[in-house]
């Protein structure tokens, strides 16, 4: 039996792409085919009507598809976290002309997107903001910023979602004036000209639970190999000697099609900001293997936290045992016994 997994071209689904295509799979006996999806939507609704085998997915998504809240209600699984931060904040280079913020710091930065936020809405034309799904750390990070310069996104700007692969496009044409996304794509905007990165995820939420294995529930018993293989793969793409190859390897046209050179710049953790070259350092950037792995219930509460401040639910006891249930660290351990 084949199985199909999914994602969504991002840096941040090496672990599952270089598990196919550097053979982690085929070690453990798997024959497997990579699907890639255009969108999270179309991903999370394959995934619940059987077209899809598992999924690199969001890590609120896969809490929103079990509890029902997002799609059809899907039981899930969780049993192995892909990744860790790897989002960033970018406005359009006429909104960041406007801010002209007063210094680098990021809380600088945030007050001066917050006051060009306040003067559009009142003059009725309100900054329009994009993210890549309603249930992702990108729209509760788009909140973060806003609140660190004292802004009520909801009230002050228009919230829109785009698929991860064209929300530079976006940003390219007026459609919106600045995104919050994973990377490649706000260094794709920054290295077309059209884009400067004001913030980065791991500065607004550290460490964050981001990409995870989704499997159906069904599936759990019988996914210690795939767990083992993932895995492994991940551990290969947080080797720093493997950037290189693993750049490539993302780069080609089957899968994000972009230069490797910005994916590279990526995983060693350094941000150019603006087309003159500012750059930052973050050697957490994006974290892939031991770090990523384990999934943790308590993952859970921060992301029904999140997702209680942005009005989304009502958190609840009742609630949180049933996000809980989902992150499966004993499937991980078995996985690794075995």
């Amino acid at each position: 039996m084949r199985l199909a997994l999914g994602y969504v071209p991002l840096i941040d689904a090496a672990p599952l792409i270089a598990a196919v295509e550097g053979g982690f799979t085929a070690a453990e006996g798997l024959a497997v085919d990579l699907v890639s999806e255009p969108s999270w939507a179309t991903l999370r609704d394959k995934l619940a009507l059987g077209h899809l085998d598992g999924a690199h997915m969001l890590a609120p998504l896969a809490v929103a598809s079990a509890l029902g809240i997002s799609g059809p209600e899907t039981d899930l699984v969780v049993p192995l976290g892909l990744s860790l931060n790897g989002n960033a904040v970018t406005v359009s280079r006429p909104l960041w002309a406007e801010m002209a913020p007063e210094g680098p710091d990021l809380d600088t930065i945030a007050r001066a997107f917050s006051r060009v936020a306040r003067v559009r809405v009142t003059e009725g034309r309100p900054l329009t903001l994009g993210t890549v799904h309603p249930f992702s750390c990108h729209t509760y990070q788009l909140r973060m910023f806003a609140a660190r310069g004292g802004l009520d996104l909801d009230a002050a700007t228009r919230l829109v979602v785009i698929p991860p692969p064209w929300i530079a496009q976006a940003l390219r044409s007026g459609q919106i004036d600045g995104f919050c996304a994973g990377s490649p794509w706000n260094s794709v905007a920054v290295a077309e000209g059209y884009g400067r990165i004001v913030a980065l995820g791991c500065d607004l939420a550290p460490d964050c639970p981001e990409k995870v294995l989704a499997l159906p529930a069904y599936a759990a018993e019988t996914s210690a190999a795939l767990v083992r293989a993932v895995r492994r793969a991940g551990r290969w793409c947080a080797a720093p000697e493997n950037r290189g190859e693993l750049a490539s390897l993302l780069a080609h046209p089957s899968h994000l099609g972009i230069d490797p050179g910005l994916i590279r710049r990526a995983l060693a953790g350094t941000v150019v900001r603006d087309a003159d070259g500012t750059e930052s350092r973050a050697a957490r950037f994006v974290v892939f293997g031991a770090e990523a792995e384990p999934p943790r219930p308590d993952q859970a509460d921060w992301i029904l936290e999140q997702m209680g401040a942005a009005g989304q639910i009502v958190p609840n006891p009742a609630l949180a045992e049933r996000a809980r249930a989902i992150l499966r660290p004993d499937l991980y351990a078995a996985a690794l016994a075995d």
